[in-house]
């Protein structure tokens, strides 16, 4: 038998050698049977980045976002619809309709449709009041729905774009605000978000359009360049920076926070106007300079409407103007927003590893059909932008104007001047049979929202919207001596 000693000493150092060779080896495999562990349970839990430059997450959140403003909207017009166009309003719309009616003819025909689009037409007018509320109340079902589930379809979002049409274009006075025809622009804008049958958040055959996502950053670039070029050719304190100086205590309705932020410090007013000037003349223009710069000008927009949010009730104004900002961020730079490892993340994540992959779907007639759909609207967004674009450079600019009677491309602005000083009209009453009486009592009616009693604070009501409480803010400037 062969002894230790036997055994040429090369040939253990070469066994000793493979040995070690060998734990190594098997400890490398170990490391990496580890490593592939750890990757397939980072991949389980979601932790693996999304990729730049597509639109699913978006998508969700553009369709959530519109879908909060229509029913807050909706559930204004449900609350409000009958004391101000219902049959006993202080401004009937059946009395609108027969009107516009009287003007075209007589007949409900093409020119009345063209005057006043609305779904009211073809409903019966016996009961006015109940119309307003289906309407309202279908809205608010629909909306809702997409709200609580992130899905739609076009069906969907074409029925709340044509009710709430239906409701703006017979609410004249109550609905001449600039915010009406920019939420009609974004829902139509929304629509071509949608596929148009399926009710999945992430639908497989209808990527979010590029075009489209193209069309909500062309909104809030001309949302921001009409506020603030209205401004600049307004009025002078805009220019001279003392604006702030006025707008918390005359704006048409204040809120707890007005009133801390018109005692600020004079020279936080003239840093308020200049970012103002900033956020509205030239950030607006990042959009055009990249990804990067795109996402900073819609951090800036979205920080600039929540400051404004704070200071004031000015209605869904600045909540809907939040909305085309968000089409500044893509899937990678909204991941934050979704649960990991499951739910939308984690379908997005594997279409994008199977576009990398090349495993992509071959595409169907019904996507090429939609690939012409969507470049029908980026040359109608064009075409229809060319006055709204005249009218920014026109020295006469005019805001909050549509061009076409759909609203599809408007013009925007706000406060292009401030008033200084504040008036407003008081309501009083009497329970006295002769009014005329020296000895008779009279009370002042109190606004639920306008500012009143002066031991009273401010509401807070915002994204809410009283309508007559913000027309009495107008009322006053007629009144004025």
């Amino acid at each position: 038998m062969a002894t230790v000693s036997d055994i040429p000493q090369s040939a253990l150092r070469k066994r000793r050698v493979d040995g070690r060779k060998t734990e190594t080896e098997s400890a490398a495999v170990d490391d990496e049977h580890g490593a592939n562990t750890d990757k397939d349970t980072e991949k389980q839990r979601g932790r693996v980045s999304l990729q730049t430059g597509t639109y699913w997450l978006t998508r969700i959140v553009l369709l959530r976002s519109v879908a909060f403003i229509y029913f807050v909207a909706f559930s204004v017009a449900y609350n409000q619809n009958k004391q101000l166009i219902g049959e006993r309003g202080l401004m009937p719309c059946k009395s609108y309709l027969s009107s516009v009616k009287r003007y075209v003819g007589g007949k409900v025909g093409w020119a009345a449709l063209g005057y006043a689009p609305s779904v009211l037409w073809f409903l019966d007018w016996t009961d006015m009041d109940s119309n307003l509320d289906g309407v309202a109340l279908l809205g608010m079902g629909l909306s809702g729905f997409v709200l609580v589930t992130g899905m739609a379809n076009m069906v969907i979002m074409v029925t709340l774009w044509v009710l709430y049409h239906s409701l703006v274009n017979v609410g004249q006075l109550w609905y001449s605000f600039g915010w009406e025809s920019q939420l009609l622009e974004t829902g139509f804008l929304a629509v071509f978000l949608c596929p148009v049958w399926s009710l999945s958040q992430v639908p497989r055959r209808c990527p979010p359009s590029l075009i489209c996502i193209w069309t909500f950053r062309w909104l809030i670039v001309r949302i921001m360049l009409g506020a603030g070029l209205i401004k600049i050719r307004g009025d002078k304190c805009w220019r001279d920076l003392t604006c702030m100086d006025y707008h918390y205590e005359t704006q048409p309705v204040p809120n707890p926070m007005s009133y801390y932020m018109h005692r600020s410090p004079w020279w936080f007013h003239r840093f308020e106007t200049l970012s103002n000037h900033f956020t509205e003349l030239i950030v607006p223009f990042f959009t055009f300079l990249g990804r990067r710069m795109c996402m900073v000008n819609g951090a800036i927009q979205i920080l600039f409407q929540v400051v404004l949010i704070v200071s004031g009730n000015l209605s869904f104004l600045n909540w809907l103007t939040i909305v085309p900002s968000l089409a500044c961020f893509d899937d990678a730079s909204l991941g934050f927003l979704f649960r990991s490892g499951g739910g939308a993340k984690t379908v997005v994540l594997q279409l994008q590893n199977e576009d990398t992959a090349g495993r992509s779907p071959k595409p169907t007639k019904g996507m090429l059909i939609r690939r012409v759909v969507n470049i029908s609207l980026g040359v109608l967004i064009a075409y229809l932008s060319l006055p709204v674009v005249m009218n920014l450079l026109s020295s006469k600019q005019v805001m909050n104007t549509s061009f076409d009677p759909l609203r599809i491309v408007n013009t925007y602005g706000a406060f292009g001047s401030i008033t200084k000083e504040r008036t407003e009209v008081i309501f009083q009453g009497t329970q006295s049979l002769d009014p005329k009486d020296p000895e008779a009592v009279w009370e002042e009616f109190q606004f639920r929202c306008k500012p009143g009693d002066v031991y009273r604070r401010p509401c807070l009501i915002s994204p809410y919207h009283y309508r007559l409480d913000w027309l009495m803010w107008f009322a006053a400037f007629q009144v004025r001596t």
